[in-house]
């Protein structure tokens, strides 16, 4: 299938601010890019792409004083499928694990696992080892936390949320995150775009999306503990320890946010139209 995609953020600064942007789709769908998500401002600036350490596309800018609109639109092919399930991927001992996922069992700025991995190994220690502990952390976070945009809070950590029961998505990838990592699976924090396809209406106001990933069974696997249900056209914008690594938008001065899109939207092909009684 074929899915247009974008977003377009309006900011109002009240002086000249730098910024970092990642809003571009992430290079390892960039073969699938029939035509690439560009960054475009409003009123035009210079931009300087550059790949961070986690291998994500990144542009900076300097924005001008007043407003400033920032939009990217593109078109993807997916293969349709759903998040990929196996449920017989193995847990690797800490010992055996890649050097390069030993930073994903860390704590980080918004994963306190330090402070989360008592309770970690009493909730989960009965859990068989592997994909459904993986899927057992992120049941619980499901089930344990409320979603609501009111409230967000870009503070907030994991423990803040196992203690305060609410959050939005960024807040349930965090919690299953860290407690993954206080259980020895490395977890990283990815985020992007979800659709609604396949999801019955009505359909709320599109968002960014955040999960995660844990490696499992020499590989990384998706896991959603805020949507917890199968998805489709789920495309990845940045992946990082956790979302201190990855915001969409970073300034380095103050700034307003006045105007928020995003969209993700399969396109309707011939194929999907009806056909007319000759």
């Amino acid at each position: 299938m074929r899915m247009q995609l974008g977003c377009r953020l309006t900011f109002q600064l009240p002086a000249p601010t730098p910024m970092i942007l990642l809003l571009n789709v992430h290079y390892s769908r960039a073969s699938d890019l029939e035509r690439p998500d560009l960054l475009v401002t409003d009123p035009a600036v210079t931009i300087e792409a550059y790949r961070d350490d986690f291998g994500n596309w990144c542009n900076r800018l300097m924005a001008p004083e007043g407003i400033l609109t920032v939009s990217t639109e593109g078109t993807i092919r997916d293969r349709g499928f759903s998040d990929q399930i196996d449920e017989t991927a193995e847990q690797h001992h800490v010992e055996h694990l890649p050097s390069e996922v030993l930073g994903y069992l860390l704590p980080s700025r918004y994963c306190e696992t330090d402070v989360l991995s008592d309770f970690a190994w009493q909730q989960f220690n009965h859990e068989p080892q592997g994909w459904r502990r993986v899927q057992a952390v992120c049941d619980f976070v499901h089930q344990h936390v409320r979603f609501g945009y009111e409230y967000s809070r870009v503070t907030r950590t994991a423990v803040e949320t196992l203690n305060e029961r609410v959050g939005v998505c960024r807040d349930y990838a965090h919690l299953a995150i860290a407690l993954c990592r206080c259980l020895n699976i490395p977890a990283r924090y990815c985020t992007g775009y979800v659709s609604d396809i396949g999801q019955p209406p009505p359909y709320p106001p599109m968002d960014f999306a955040a999960w995660m990933e844990a490696y499992l069974g020499d590989r990384w696997w998706v896991f959603d503990p805020r949507n917890n249900d199968t998805r489709y056209g789920r495309v990845l914008i940045a992946r990082g320890r956790d979302a201190a690594d990855v915001p969409m938008t970073h300034s380095f001065g103050r700034h307003e946010l006045k105007g928020f899109e995003v969209w993700i939207d399969k396109i309707k092909e011939m194929a999907d139209l009806p056909r007319t009684q000759q």
